[in-house]
């Protein structure tokens, strides 16, 4: 092997969102994970729902707004 052109191999903490920690080696530091082995559906064997970006309650709040706006279109509509 040749001398200093290799990443520095030690030791790093693999953290997952659910508060897991696991013990490894890698040329990083720390990597940071969305799911893991202990929460993962497939491995846990339950259901779980997983809205990382809020896509449902951002689709609820626009849902909303539309209904809003249709009935008091209907109401404007009814008063004329």
């Amino acid at each position: 092997m040749k001398a200093d052109i290799h990443p520095r191999y030690q030791e790093a903490e693999i953290r997952c969102a659910c508060g897991n920690v696991i013990k490894t080696r890698s040329t990083r530091q720390t990597i940071l994970l969305g799911i893991c082995n202990a929460c993962h559906p497939f491995y846990t064997g339950t259901q779980k729902f997983v809205d990382t970006a809020g896509r449902v309650d951002k689709f609820q709040q626009r849902l909303a707004k539309t209904q809003a706006a249709q009935a008091a279109a209907a109401t404007k509509k009814k008063k004329k």
